[in-house]
């Protein structure tokens, strides 16, 4: 236990050292590591019940959007922005461009390459999280730390 708390206490003085734009990018890569866990999780639970791996990953998307906005906003971007409706608006347009994004890569590597949908889900995510960076740093919380 003593050690856990010295290798922790050792990569948070790491962590405080380090610029506000590699902050912002471990900071996004642990919400974007979560987000893509709420992705799966909820992938996998509906695909208990529901046949179609399209209607799932749009299902999971959601679950993924609504966990992903407040955690960017608050624990990545550090938003102020006064105006949430515009924000959350081109949060979630952005959002579907990744989705889109998302829906083609999955019915790729489903129906075209006979990838297991499970496995295709997985790799997807690696796609989907850079995207999402990308879209959030340019479109949505730019300027707002």
């Amino acid at each position: 236990m003593i050690s856990l708390l010295l290798f922790c206490g050792f990569f948070l003085n790491i962590y405080r050292n380090l610029s506000d734009k590699m902050k912002e990018i471990i900071n996004y890569l642990i919400v974007g590591g979560c987000t893509t866990v709420v992705s799966i999780v909820t992938y996998y639970i509906f695909r208990l019940f529901i046949d179609n791996y399209l209607i799932c990953t749009v299902i999971s998307w959601i679950f993924a959007v609504l966990f992903a906005y407040v955690t960017n906003k608050i624990f990545v971007f550090h938003s102020k922005d006064k105006n949430i409706l515009i924000e959350f608006v081109s949060f979630i347009f952005s959002r579907l461009l990744s989705l889109a994004a998302e829906v083609i890569c999955m019915f790729t590597l489903v129906d075209i390459i006979k990838m297991s949908d499970m496995v295709a889900k997985i790799i997807v995510q690696f796609i989907i999280i850079v995207l999402n960076y990308i879209f959030s740093k340019l479109f949505v919380f730019k300027g707002k730390e």
